[in-house]
């Protein structure tokens, strides 16, 4: 008798274990739909106020350069020479800029506004009416209606490298740093940094970064040679909101690029795969760092190259999330047009083009007519 009651209690036990897990996988089920739903309502938010912001505007704006900041190099640069290197100290002080200066009507493209030196500085600042930075094409016009601008708009340039070496017509190897703060009628809007290089041994890589004065800090990277890495990121306050990062690797038979990880972070979901001996190994995905048994997650590449990335930024590839109770989405539909947003926010970071259409074009001037 007291056997079967030991027996009995095993039972029970058994049973209420199997319960037990099976309520935890449920509710850990639950949990990635919640999760993922609330961490694409969140990154939705985080993007409206990120592309409706002063910062954001002032980095869109797009003028006469052709070439954007993730492609520095010196073939904007006027000088008649195949090497140059220059740095903050060579240019520094506080530039205003002047309308009287610029007495024609119409400057030539390949001359630049004229700047003057007002008091000396160990930065780099420049001082331009805000008209003219949103569209900093109109840099190179002036009209009588000028003189009465004022510069409103302040960028202090606190880290400054550049240097190039041509190695054939057209083609360069580079060194390039900047890192500034911006004010507009004396708010702030965000700090701006940029660190990029071409060189033979290392390949090209590029860094770069906006500190939003809302808090919202977005940043991008890209490296190539035989391995590809690129990452995008959006944070508020250290948390991560947004990250995608691609790596692959030259395979030794061709210029191809096999995948070697993907990693997609959306709240406090991520999506991971990974690649084994053969081939990529199954994605995974994962709330809280904790592995989600019952859902299936498939990565599709809607659209590459050999030589590109593939990945949700790019609008390259789609992720679809099946859960335990049948039902499935995809990371385009829970996030809506905040796809296209997104990749318009690390389009614009990379190329910022106010960088390379006027803090570039100011100090290659004053450096060449010191």
């Amino acid at each position: 008798m007291k056997s079967k009651k030991i027996y009995l209690g095993l039972a029970l036990l058994s049973f209420l274990a199997w319960s037990c897990t099976t309520q935890d996988e449920l509710s850990s089920n639950k949990s990635l739909k919640t999760s993922i739903t609330a961490s694409a309502q969140s990154l939705q938010a985080a993007l409206n106020t990120i592309t409706s912001s002063a910062g954001y505007k002032l980095l869109s704006s797009s003028g006469s350069s052709a070439v954007s900041a993730s492609k520095t190099q010196g073939n904007f640069m006027p000088f008649d020479t195949t090497s140059v290197s220059f740095g903050l100290a060579d240019v520094a002080g506080v530039w205003d800029y002047k309308a009287a200066l610029n007495y024609r009507k119409h400057v030539p493209l390949n001359s630049f506004f004229q700047m003057s030196t007002t008091e000396p500085s160990t930065d780099f600042i420049l001082r331009l009416p805000e008209s003219k930075i949103k569209n900093p094409w109109n840099l190179l016009h002036y009209s009588v209606a000028d003189t009465t601008l004022t510069n409103n708009y302040v960028v202090d340039v606190n880290n400054y490298k550049r240097w190039y070496q041509q190695y054939r017509p057209g083609s360069y190897w580079f060194d390039y740093q900047m890192n500034s703060s911006i004010k507009i009628s004396g708010t702030d809007v965000g700090s701006l940094g940029i660190v990029t290089s071409n060189h033979e041994a290392s390949g090209y890589k590029f860094v770069s970064s906006f500190a939003f004065a809302n808090g919202y800090d977005v940043s991008t990277s890209y490296s190539t040679g035989d391995t590809i890495i690129s990452i995008y990121n959006i944070a508020k306050a250290g948390q991560t909101l947004y990250q995608e990062k691609y790596t692959a690797t030259r395979t030794s038979s061709s210029s191809r690029f096999r995948e070697k990880l993907y990693d997609l972070i959306i709240g406090n979901v991520e999506i991971i795969r990974t690649a084994g001996p053969n081939s990529l190994d199954s994605a995974k995905v994962l709330v809280g760092g904790e592995l989600q048994h019952n859902s299936k997650v498939e990565i599709v590449t809607v659209a590459s190259t050999s030589t590109d990335e593939s990945t949700i930024t790019k609008n390259t590839r789609t992720i679809q999330i099946t859960f335990d109770d049948g039902t499935t989405t995809t990371i385009k539909d829970l996030l809506g047009s905040t796809v296209n947003d997104i990749s318009s926010v690390f389009t614009t970071i990379r190329e910022a083009y106010f960088a390379t259409d006027i803090v570039d074009k100011v100090s290659a001037y004053i450096y060449k007519n010191k």
